[in-house]
Parts: C-alpha cells; sequence; structure tokens
C-alpha cells in the first residue's frame, strides 16, 4: 500500500447528518482535524423530509436538505475535512483504528466517532417512496404538526406504532392504525392507551397496497391509503391526509458488530451520560445509539458530546 493511499487523523468521523455534522463543528473548532466521511446518504434521514419546523433557530422552518447544507457549510468554515465517500470497513482492535474506504484508501484515526444513523423500515410500495416526504413519513414526532386536525393512518403493530398513534391522536382529528393481525404486538400498557383513545381506530387484518395521492405542477399530497383485508382478500379505500410508517428502524452498525456492544436490534450501546462505547477512543452519536428519541437535535446534542469527549481522550494521552 502506497504512502499517498494512507491517510492520518485524530478523529474520524464516520457518518452525516445532524451529529455528523456536530461532531465535525466542534473536533475542527478543537482544532483536531477530522476527516469525515458522507456515507450512502450524505445528511442522513433529514435529507428526506421537506419541512422541518422543531429545530431551534429556524422559526420560520426550513428544509431538511438545506438544513443539513448548513450543517455542512459551518463544519467545512473550520476546515473539517468533509469528503463524499463510504467507510465500508474498520479495524477497532488497536489504537490507532484503521478504516478503508470503498476506493480503497485507508483512514488510520487516533479516535473514531460513529455517526451512522439508522434506517427507517419500510414496506416497499412503489407509492409510498413516491409520497415521501409529501404525506408519508417515519416520525410522527418530526411531522405530526402538519397534519393537525386531519385525519392520518399508522401501519404498524407494535410500541412503536401504538406510541405513533398515541402522540397522533392528540394533534389529528382521527387516527387510523393499520395492522395485518388481529391483535397488537404492542406492550399490554401500550395496547391499554391505543384501545381506549376515542379517535384510534384500528384496522384489524389488513395490509396498505397502495397509497393514493394528487399532484399539482411540483406539488404532491396524500389523500388517501388502498388496504387488502389478509383474510379475505377484499379491499377498500380510507382517506387521509398523511402516512406514517411506524414498523421499526434498523441502526447501520453491522460494519462494528465485531467489536462493540449493541442491544438485540443493533444500536450501539453507549456508557451513561456518555458517547463513550466499550471501547476506548471509539464514540457512538446520534440515530445509531439513540433509539429511543431520534430527532435531528438530540442527534446534534450527542454529536457535540462525542467530539468533547473524543478532544478529552486524546488530551488524556498527550
Amino acid at each position: 500500500m502506497s504512502e499517498e493511499n494512507i491517510d492520518k487523523t485524530q478523529c474520524l468521523i464516520i457518518g452525516s447528518g445532524p451529529a455528523g455534522y456536530t461532531a465535525a463543528i466542534y473536533a475542527a473548532r478543537a482544532d483536531l482535524k477530522p476527516v469525515l466521511y458522507q456515507g450512502l446518504q450524505p445528511g442522513g434521514q433529514l435529507t428526506e423530509t421537506t419541512d422541518v419546523e422543531n429545530f431551534p433557530g429556524y422559526p420560520e422552518g426550513t428544509n431538511g436538505p438545506e438544513m443539513m447544507e448548513e450543517f455542512k457549510k459551518q463544519a467545512e468554515k473550520f476546515e473539517a475535512d468533509i469528503r463524499w465517500g463510504i467507510i465500508n470497513e474498520v479495524d477497532l482492535s488497536k489504537r490507532p483504528f484503521t478504516a478503508k474506504t470503498d476506493d480503497g484508501k485507508i483512514i488510520i484515526a487516533d479516535t473514531i466517532i460513529i455517526a451512522t444513523g439508522a434506517s427507517a423500515r419500510w414496506l416497499g410500495l412503489l407509492s409510498e417512496a413516491e409520497y415521501n416526504g409529501y404525506g408519508v413519513s417515519a416520525c410522527a414526532t418530526c411531522d405530526g404538526y402538519f397534519y393537525k386536525g386531519k385525519d392520518v393512518a399508522v401501519v404498524g403493530g407494535g410500541d412503536t406504532a401504538a406510541e405513533e398513534a398515541t402522540y397522533l391522536s392528540k394533534l389529528c382529528r382521527k387516527v387510523y392504525l393499520i395492522h395485518r393481525r388481529n391483535e397488537l404486538r404492542a406492550s399490554k400498557a401500550m395496547q391499554n392507551k391505543v384501545l381506549n383513545t376515542s379517535n384510534i381506530k384500528v384496522v384489524w387484518d389488513h395490509i396498505p397496497k397502495e397509497i393514493i395521492g394528487e399532484t399539482e405542477g411540483f406539488a404532491k399530497k396524500v389523500t388517501g391509503v388502498i388496504l387488502t383485508n389478509v383474510k379475505t382478500g377484499e379491499e377498500k379505500k380510507i382517506d387521509i391526509d398523511g402516512f406514517f410508517v411506524a414498523i421499526g428502524h434498523k441502526p447501520n452498525s453491522d460494519m462494528f458488530k465485531d467489536y462493540l456492544e449493541m442491544n438485540e436490534v443493533g444500536y450501539i450501546k453507549t456508557k451513561p451520560d456518555s458517547t463513550a462505547t466499550n471501547i476506548e477512543g471509539v464514540f457512538a452519536a446520534g440515530d445509531v445509539q439513540d433509539h429511543v428519541f431520534r430527532q435531528a437535535v438530540t442527534a446534534a446534542g450527542t454529536g457535540c458530546m462525542a467530539a468533547i469527549e473524543a478532544e478529552r481522550f486524546l488530551g488524556s494521552y498527550e
């Protein structure tokens, strides 16, 4: 391996989005000269969100792609090295750590901040992809406010779906909870909340077949969903303004499974009040370690924490 194909850095940040870019801002200001690889989805899940109204500092709101571009520019202002590309292999068995990019470059890093995020699980419908960000969402907390006083549907049967439906019931006129079985998989406490909320209607034994919408110029909006009864095959249509997919998220952590402690579904475990993992010098921030809140503002907060902890860790070895 030629020397020109090897880079060395005090701090390697894997992944962008609010966590990665915020970590880059703080690490750069601390003169760690961080290198950040943006990954498969530069800007993270927020780039799929058309409107963002719940991030502090944007009183008129903004949209996800623009917001992430501003995060990126701020990191670059402080001379963070933001790179287009993917880290597809790591060796965390010893310090300094080693990472390999998709084009074969080797990065040797004294510390690593993992900010690879999580990916929403989708149904796989073509219409779901068509209206994603235009009435189709995977986050009620992020987008529920846009459907205040309107009718929406949530698909799923676990705790996530029950929580999303309950949250939306406080904002929306009516919430349809669509589930393929005749009983929910959610905890009893969450089931009781759903079944005892007057404006939540559970649609048992049905799966979505197609999301219906309208397009006017460049504007799209959801107007309904066609459901199929899994027992009889009969179809029916319900009129809705928003469609929320709540069948879970998958943390993008597979690359680290041989080294880092994770919970049963793959979220990286971090120490209490910290972003530190079980390996000294490796930190995790954002949705790859947060299965509770999954918000842009909390991801940014843990990105800040990770950079500060990386700086302190390096300081302790000087």
